[in-house]
């Protein structure tokens, strides 16, 4: 009988590592049999390294390379505020927090991560981007802007990863043993260098899995960047000018598209999945290296 029951969950497992599968698979095989039939009949080069998006023109142009840098804008501009400021946090949770304080700033940090993004996008409507348009409106910047901007987008989204980054991290550091913090202090090193000289190091695969997972997160944000981008498909490099990424785009525009623009969201949904890729494996990469 103990024999049938571990067949048996050994047989559910395994179904459902094969469903895992499965959905990953019949995701991929979606998403390029759609895209690339697309970028074959757009041109590759032309798809990705095209600046101009008028799908209802005549004759229309499909080319991504803002959306694609603006999803790299804002990605990169979110990890520039996020991971600072949750790897500090996440420091102090783990070796600075006094109890009390913890049982408070805990359950606060976990809150952020179910907040709705579009409970997110309201905030960054009402106070981000009217604080980056008064600034910008101020004779001693001379920036101006209307506020929703890559700016914008950047600091709300390195708010929401947040919980992602704090969470990862401060269970990495936590999962150091505390030998290695005991040994420096044992050597003589004070409070502070034990732990960004020994814990923190010794923590890295965590924490650069939190990193990745940030990016993630991210890079595949749709309606909290909507809200607080300016959506304008085009070529900038002022933090206070708006611009479109590529979730924006697909989302924008899927309600109404047909025939060859419909398949060339679908193809930019593509791209989107072969950054993500590239992203999880230039990881992997690094933590094998890094163990080795």
């Amino acid at each position: 009988m103990k024999e049938l029951r571990e067949k048996l969950m050994h047989g559910v497992f395994f179904a459902c590592a094969l469903a895992s599968i499965l959905a990953v698979a019949l995701i991929c095989v979606f998403l390029f049999a759609n895209g690339v039939p697309a970028m074959r009949e757009i041109g590759l080069l032309d798809f990705l390294l095209g600046t101009k998006w008028s799908p209802t023109n005549v004759p229309p142009s499909f080319g991504i390379l803002p959306m694609i840098l603006g999803s790299v804008y804002i990605t990169a501009g979110a990890i520039l505020v996020g991971v600072p400021i949750g790897l500090l946090t996440a420091i102090f949770m783990a070796f600075y927090c006094p109890k009390r304080m913890y049982g408070v700033l805990k359950p606060c940090t976990e809150l952020l991560a179910g907040i709705p993004s579009i409970v997110y996008g309201f905030f960054g409507m009402v106070v981000i981007v009217p604080l980056i348009r008064w600034f910008g409106s101020r004779d001693v910047t001379g920036l101006g802007g209307s506020g929703s901007s890559i700016l914008a987008a950047s600091i709300l989204l390195g708010i929401m990863i947040l919980p992602t980054i704090i969470g990862v991290s401060e269970a990495a550091l936590r999962a150091v043993p505390g030998s290695y913090y005991e040994g420096a202090v044992a050597l003589g090193a004070s409070h502070e260098r034990a732990v960004f000289a020994v814990m923190l190091p010794a923590a890295k695969s965590g924490v650069l899995a939190a990193v990745v997972l940030g990016i993630g997160r991210a890079i595949g944000e749709t309606m909290a960047v909507i809200m607080v981008a300016g959506n304008q498909a085009r070529l900038t490099g002022n933090i206070l000018k708006g611009i479109r990424t590529m979730t924006a785009n697909i989302v924008m525009e899927m309600g109404y598209a047909t025939d060859l623009h419909r398949e060339a969201l679908i193809a930019t949904g593509v791209v989107l999945f072969i950054f993500i890729l590239l992203i999880n494996l230039s990881f992997s990469v690094l933590k094998r290296r890094k163990n080795t």
